[in-house]
C-alpha cells in the first residue's frame, strides 16, 4: 500500500480548561484528491462531511437524542476544503515539500460490541490506533473468505498527533467460525491481522437460573427457621 499524496490536517480544540468536563474538537484535513471535516466530543465522532454523498453524516448511537447542525454546514465544509488545499500548496512551496513521517499502528484490537449469543446478531469491532498519517485500510474475512459490508469511521486524532480508526462488521455468531481483520497502512510492509474465533457456549436454559435461586432461597429459609426455633427453645430452658 503506497501513498504519494501529501496531507494537511488542521485541528482546533474548542473547549478545554481545568474546570470543563467535556472536550469538543473540529478537524479539517485535505490532500490533493481527498479531504475530511469532522466534529468530535470527548473522544467520540459526532458528525462528519461525506464528500462522496455530498452531505453531513451523524453516526450517533440509537439511544441518544438525535441532533443536526444548522443548514449550510456541508457547503461550508466544501469551502473549507478549498482553503485547506490552498494552504497545502503554500506550505509545500515554503518548506520545499514536507518531510515524510510514518508511524505504524501501535495497537490493533478485535472484539464484539455485545456479549456473544449463538444465532443472535452482533457487531465485530476492529480498533486501530497510534498510526500516522491517516487513513488505514481494513479488510475482513470469515473462515478465510473475504467478506463485504463492513464500515469504517473517518480518522480521529489522538492527543499525541497520531490517529484512530474503527471498522465494524455485522455478523451472527456460530460455533467454530473464525473472523479476521487485516490492517494496511503506509508504514507497514505487510498487513497487521487480528483473529476472532467464536468459542463461547450457547446461552443456558433461562428456566434453570430462577429454579436454582428459588431452591437455594427456600433451603436458606428453612435453615433460618430451624436455627431460630433452636435458640428459642434453649432460651426458654435457661430461663
Amino acid at each position: 500500500m503506497k501513498m504519494k499524496e501529501l496531507l494537511l490536517f488542521l485541528s482546533c480544540v474548542l473547549c478545554v480548561s481545568a474546570d470543563v468536563l467535556h472536550e469538543e474538537i473540529r478537524i479539517t484535513g485535505c490532500s490533493e484528491s481527498d479531504g475530511e471535516e469532522m466534529y468530535g466530543l470527548d473522544g467520540e465522532e459526532v458528525a462528519y462531511a461525506d464528500f462522496n454523498k455530498q452531505k453531513y453524516m451523524y453516526p450517533q448511537p440509537p439511544f441518544v437524542d438525535p441532533f443536526t447542525f444548522r443548514e449550510g454546514v456541508y457547503e461550508q465544509a466544501v469551502a473549507n476544503q478549498q482553503i485547506c488545499r490552498d494552504n497545502l500548496q503554500t506550505g509545500r512551496k515554503g518548506m520545499k515539500d514536507f518531510p515524510p513521517e510514518e508511524d505504524v499502528p501501535s495497537a490493533v484490537m478485535i472484539y464484539t460490541r455485545d456479549e456473544v449469543e449463538f444465532g443472535e446478531k452482533n457487531t465485530l469491532i476492529c480498533h486501530v490506533t497510534g498510526f500516522y498519517p491517516a487513513p488505514v485500510n481494513v479488510s475482513w474475512t470469515k473462515n478465510q473468505q473475504k467478506v463485504t459490508g463492513s464500515s469504517i469511521n473517518v480518522p480521529y486524532p489522538n492527543k499525541d498527533g497520531t490517529f484512530t480508526q474503527i471498522s465494524r462488521l455485522e455478523f451472527t455468531p456460530q460455533l467454530g467460525d473464525i473472523y479476521s481483520c487485516a490492517v494496511q497502512h503506509l508504514a507497514l510492509t505487510q498487513p497487521l491481522t487480528k483473529i476472532y474465533e467464536v468459542e463461547v457456549s450457547p446461552r443456558s436454559d433461562p428456566g434453570v437460573g430462577p429454579s436454582v435461586f428459588c431452591g437455594v432461597g427456600l433451603t436458606l429459609g428453612l435453615v433460618g427457621v430451624a436455627a431460630g426455633t433452636f435458640f428459642l427453645v434453649k432460651g426458654n430452658e435457661c430461663s
